[in-house]
């Protein structure tokens, strides 16, 4: 964990490219001494059936989800949700300065009883000292 997952509609998808996004998410993320970067992964969603509002065709949105861990305290993940959230709206400034878009994120938390995990890339980043 973390893993981000961004839902957006399909008239965007040209419009967008999630590698350079994706890849200021995982570096912040990491800075921040709390996630471990072989758990970090991203992925995006084109939504093709979708509707915003009255349902203009011009009319898009994002929706950016951030899966995390339990344990973490609400500052941090305050401060996470809140630096996460402005680096998604810098990356959308481009779309957001000429079209009209929803921009949502969400960070959640997932409860350590109901979560199960099987990774087997976080020893290739392990310190060896």
């Amino acid at each position: 964990m973390p893993h981000f997952i961004v839902e957006y509609s399909g008239n965007l998808h040209e419009r967008l490219e999630f590698q350079s996004l994706f890849k200021e998410l995982h570096e912040y993320v990491v800075s921040t001494g709390a996630f471990p970067i072989g758990g970090v992964r991203s992925r995006a969603i084109r939504c093709n059936d979708f509707r915003v509002a009255d349902g203009r065709e011009d009319f898009a949105f994002l929706n950016l989800n951030l899966k995390i861990g339990h344990g973490r305290d609400m500052t941090l993940k305050k401060e996470v949700a809140e630096r996460v959230f402005a680096i998604l709206c810098d990356w959308m400034r481009p779309i957001t300065d000429n079209s009209y878009v929803q921009i949502s994120f969400e960070m959640t938390e997932l409860d350590p009883v109901l979560k199960f995990n099987k990774n087997n890339i976080h020893p290739l980043f392990v310190d060896p000292k």
